[in-house]
């Protein structure tokens, strides 16, 4: 009797305090997107999205830094994700039990937890130092790398998820090998793969330290990929240390619409998985 008042006690106290912390966390989200909001929608216009940044106290817009990380974001998914699929489908399919997926999992779970920052300085020297000078192009290899490890996981995990009596089926009709990985197991893992690559876009969306050593800035509109590039993240960064109203009212607004990304791109990758769930 006494024993089960006193699980019955803990159950009580470990209820009350994980309860407390998810609604401080809560809590704290909420009162960061109402002041978000608060601060940046005041901000937004048709002006943010058609006119470049402007000088202080000038009007202006975002336009360069938007498509900055559109296409930079992009080539770094173009990059990535195939890298990343490849990876991961070799770890599930082919070598499940080698000892070099062991190795390229401990080298996936290192650049998953490595400091962003180090990714930008590697890529630093490799290709600004090598080059001469910033590029729009450095900066998309910095995000694609960051890309990589996280579709490697996803793929690999949702590969793994797939019955091996599937496979099995396949292989029994005659078919090779790679068609069975393409038409089974792609599809059956199809959702969760998609997930993982909206989930590294969400990733690459807000970095700064990356571009920072890269792609630098531009405050002018230009889609060479040889020459440094806008991007919200820099932009933002820049605008909310300046004592210009007008920049840090951008820079508000700025992080407003990479917010609004980011959780739009969560929401579809829930909707993806729970219609997969469904099905």
């Amino acid at each position: 009797m006494a024993s089960m008042t006193r699980r019955k006690t803990v159950n009580a106290v470990m209820m009350t305090l994980s309860t407390g912390a998810a609604g401080l966390g809560l809590f704290v989200l909420a009162v960061i997107l109402i002041h978000l909001v608060a601060k940046g929608a005041g901000a937004l216009n048709l002006a943010v999205f058609t006119q470049d940044t402007p000088s202080p106290m000038e009007a202006g817009g975002l336009r360069n830094a938007i498509v900055g990380s559109l296409v930079m974001s992009a080539i770094a998914v173009a990059i990535g994700t195939p890298i990343g699929i490849l990876a991961g489908t070799y770890m599930a399919e082919y070598g499940r039990f080698s000892k070099l997926t062991k190795l390229i999992r401990f080298v996936n779970d290192i650049l998953l937890s490595a400091p962003s920052i180090i990714v930008g300085l590697f890529v630093y020297q490799l290709l600004v130092v090598s080059l001469g000078h910033f590029s729009a192009l450095a900066g998309a290899v910095a995000l694609a790398i960051l890309v990589i490890p996280i579709v490697v996981r996803t793929t690999e995990d949702m590969l793994l998820l797939v019955p091996d009596q599937l496979r099995e089926a396949g292989l029994a009709m005659g078919a090779p090998r790679w068609v069975v990985i393409r038409t089974i197991a792609y599809k059956a893992a199809r959702a969760g793969m998609v997930t993982g690559v909206l989930l590294a876009i969400a990733r690459i969306s807000g970095e700064t330290a990356p571009l920072l050593f890269t792609a630098l800035s531009n405050n002018f509109f230009s889609l060479n990929l040889t020459q440094p590039m806008a991007s919200l993240p820099i932009t933002i960064f820049q605008f909310a240390l300046s004592p210009y109203d007008n920049w840090q009212a951008l820079a508000w607004a700025g992080a407003l619409l990479i917010t609004v990304a980011v959780l739009a791109l969560s929401i579809i990758a829930r909707l993806v998985t729970s219609r997969k769930e469904k099905a």
